[in-house]
């Protein structure tokens, strides 16, 4: 199939991905949808499915949670009117790794009722997110993921994570290590600077109030003040904001 830009859409061997860099990353990688083999821009449904997700990532990693919601409730309702119940999987996976990234580590459960009918990348991803690695292989997950999932060791596999190039996959691999015990402080004080650095105030209070923890426990009275009146500032640009449960 020859390869057709329209936009900031391109179809190439049957897939719609974002011809120059989209506004937002989708999770650990791009949110594909099929797309005509005629070479045509994508149908309104498909750019208002990704539109929706990507507003969605943005307002939640902001904290609008409601604003976020909406979104994310457009996205679905697009998707729902095609019938597709693999593009429905992949969307709740891609709300469920945005949640991740803030530290959330709640069921994914509207993902668990259509795992059945998810595509194996899919599938590949979900295992990946909830931890379990063993038999993943790096040809199934993005690319960013093959040196976090071949690292043999602690320390490799924390430094394959830092040198992760897109905030929000970096974010996501820094919380799969947190979840299981392997993160280090380097990487632990990298996830808050890349939250910082992005205005993401959700995940940023999550990763702060980890370091806080950190710090009383270890008797750190300095950073111990520093991370409250961090954590202050941000509650103080957006009242009502509530972060994730950290490690749950």
């Amino acid at each position: 199939m020859k390869k057709v830009e329209s936009g900031k859409w391109k179809v190439k061997n049957g897939f719609v991905r974002c011809a120059r860099r989209c506004s937002f990353h989708f999770s650990l990688f791009t949110f594909v949808l099929l797309a005509s083999c005629a070479g045509k821009p994508p149908p309104d449904w498909r750019r208002d499915a990704v539109s929706g997700l990507e507003t969605y990532q943005k307002r939640w990693l902001e904290g609008e949670g409601r604003a976020a919601e909406l979104a994310f409730d457009r996205a679905r309702a697009e998707i729902a009117r095609t019938g597709r119940l693999d593009l429905a999987a992949r969307a709740e996976l891609i709300r469920c790794a945005t949640r991740v990234a803030a530290l959330d580590f709640s069921p994914c459960s509207e993902y668990d009722r259509l795992a059945a009918y998810a595509a194996p990348a899919d599938a590949a991803y979900a295992r990946f997110l909830s931890g379990d690695w063993q038999g993943l292989e790096a040809g199934q997950l993005p690319g960013q993921y093959a040196r976090l999932l071949g690292a043999r060791d602690e320390d490799r596999r924390n430094r394959a994570a830092q040198a992760i190039g897109e905030p929000l996959p970096r974010l996501i691999a820094a919380a799969l290590l947190f979840k299981t015990a392997q993160i280090t402080p380097q990487t632990l004080a990298g996830a808050a600077e890349t939250a910082s650095e992005q205005g993401w105030r959700r995940p940023l209070l999550a990763w702060l109030q980890v370091q806080l923890r950190r710090a009383e426990a270890a008797g750190d009275l300095a950073a111990v003040a520093r991370l409250n009146r961090q954590i202050e500032l941000v509650y103080a640009s957006m009242p009502g904001l509530q972060p994730a449960p950290a490690g749950q």
